[in-house]
């Protein structure tokens, strides 16, 4: 367990739909943390492992359908549950702000919401899989799904396609369910707007971290 009171650590989560910009925001967020004086560790989901990034091929290329969403589900929780306990626990022990592209609330959306698993089911697996671990503030970028995967199509995804290709409707489904997470966790999460400008954007993330976890001259 980590003693979450007293280490110097903190967890920063980024959440939102295909092309939302978690990408370029945990690489700002993690240059000035760092500018700052801190130690800070950016990753992402699924991976952050060795073993995660191997169970990541399986998720994000590939046929849409080449699994049911529990099968989806447990695979990222299996990902997600290396990924803590060889990177991000470690990390927080050591002191390590750990800024990471995606967590548990993706799974939620995008099996619970988009895939129409359940959220009690991705609740329990949650809990078996992470406990009652948690991050300090999650960041939710909001954009309308045409938008982002719009984005989505002029960048390089490397084949990541897979999750791009679910359809409109899937896509709703997602952004509706980051909104009500977010709106469920007010204490944990903030929503910022990701249709507007770049620096806009980072201006609003630097504020956040800002208040919500005390850093000096970010925001």
């Amino acid at each position: 367990m980590i003693d979450r009171e007293n280490s110097a650590g903190r967890f920063i989560t980024f959440e939102g739909g295909e092309g939302s910009g978690k990408s370029t925001a945990t690489g700002a967020l993690v240059k000035a943390l760092s500018w700052s004086g801190l130690s800070v560790l950016a990753t992402r989901e699924p991976g952050g492992a060795p073993g995660a990034e191997q169970i990541r091929k399986l998720l994000v290329s590939g046929e849409v359908d080449r699994w049911d969403p529990m099968a989806e589900a447990l695979l990222h929780f299996a990902a997600r549950r290396e990924h803590l306990e060889h990177t991000i626990r470690p990390a927080l022990i050591a002191g390590t702000w750990v800024v990471s592209d995606r967590f548990y609330d993706s799974t939620m959306a995008y099996q619970g919401y988009g895939q129409g698993l359940g959220l009690a089911t991705v609740r329990n697996l949650q809990f078996v899989a992470l406990g009652d671990f948690a991050p300090d503030l999650t960041i939710v970028l909001d954009i309308a799904p045409d938008d982002g995967l719009g984005r989505e199509t002029k960048s390089d995804v490397g084949g990541e396609t897979r999750y791009g290709r679910m359809g409109a409707e899937f896509h709703t489904r997602v952004r509706d369910g980051f909104l009500a997470i977010a709106a469920a966790e007010p204490d944990r999460c903030v929503v910022i707007d990701a249709s507007i400008s770049l620096e806009e954007v980072q201006t609003a993330i630097l504020a956040t971290v800002s208040d919500r976890l005390g850093v000096p001259g970010l925001g």
